[in-house]
């Protein structure tokens, strides 16, 4: 078995504090969102519905305002996705269109045979 031995820090104390100092760079914004979004659920698993909402409204506007750039992004992606979506309407108000168009044609056909 081989020891190898390990310096100790010549300064204990820096170590101490140094995790115990908070950490500038947390998103408190954020933390406190999940945090808002976390106790949503559990409300509303709990039944409380009308608190639950609360808190996730909180929270869901929390978390728009720490993304605000995605946010932004969204707004200005938003007028592509509404053409898109209304290309797609169009193209099944043609389809439907065209299925009434079919069945009417089968109902007279249909008549016509009944008739003879």
């Amino acid at each position: 078995m081989v020891v190898v031995p390990l310096s100790k820090p010549e300064d204990d104390a820096e170590m101490t504090t140094r995790g115990a100092e908070p950490d500038e760079s947390t998103n408190w914004i954020g933390v406190t969102a999940v945090g808002a979004l976390a106790a949503s659920t559990i409300l509303l698993l709990t039944g409380q519905r009308r608190a639950g909402l609360v808190a996730a409204t909180s929270g869901a506007a929390l978390a728009l305002l720490d993304q605000q750039d995605a946010v932004r992004a969204c707004w200005r992606a938003l007028p592509g996705y509404l053409d898109e979506v209304n290309k797609l309407l169009g193209l099944v108000q043609e389809g439907v269109r065209d299925f009434s168009e079919k069945r009417e044609r089968i109902q007279r056909i249909l008549a016509k045979q009944e008739g003879y």
